[in-house]
């Protein structure tokens, strides 16, 4: 898989970043393109900023055990796959503004390289490793930019 902390990976997402338009229409799923980069930028926000809720105990237990190997496997995701509750985007977004956001959360995580992330406390799966931060970061990203056929 492709390091999110490699400029080459790095370069490449931004360039396919960079071919959507606010009118790209999605190949499946239910949100637009400016809702799927706030999406995508939820990842990030949970990574850098404290603005989600953690889940509480059980449902962290139940994420480890149900979810984890999904976003942090190398298995891709599924077309269509069930989403998280605070993942779910449905409001209107600009899509100037997502896509800004979501670019310096990219060149932050690259800037800030794997000994920021080796061992970091996700909110969701406790403690992961560089390896599993990259795949849950490039994978995610990887799966919506495809969906957009970027």
């Amino acid at each position: 898989m492709k390091s999110v902390f490699q400029t080459a990976t790095t370069t490449e997402l931004i360039q396919r970043i960079n071919k959507l338009t606010p009118t790209t229409e999605a190949l499946w799923g239910k949100m637009n393109v400016a809702q799927m980069l706030a999406h995508c930028c939820v990842t990030y926000e949970m990574a850098y900023e404290n603005i989600h809720k953690a889940p509480n105990a059980f449902i962290k237990l139940m994420l480890r055990f149900f979810a984890k190997d999904t976003v942090v496997g190398d298995k891709p995701y599924k077309k269509n796959g069930p989403t998280a509750p605070a993942f779910i985007i449905t409001e209107t977004k600009d899509f100037e503004k997502e896509k800004a956001r979501l670019i310096a959360y990219i060149e932050k995580t690259q800037a800030l390289g794997e000994a920021f992330f080796d061992n970091k406390e996700s909110l969701s799966f406790g403690k992961l490793s560089v390896a599993q931060w990259n795949t849950m970061f490039y994978k995610h990203l990887d799966y919506h930019l495809s969906q957009f056929d970027a």
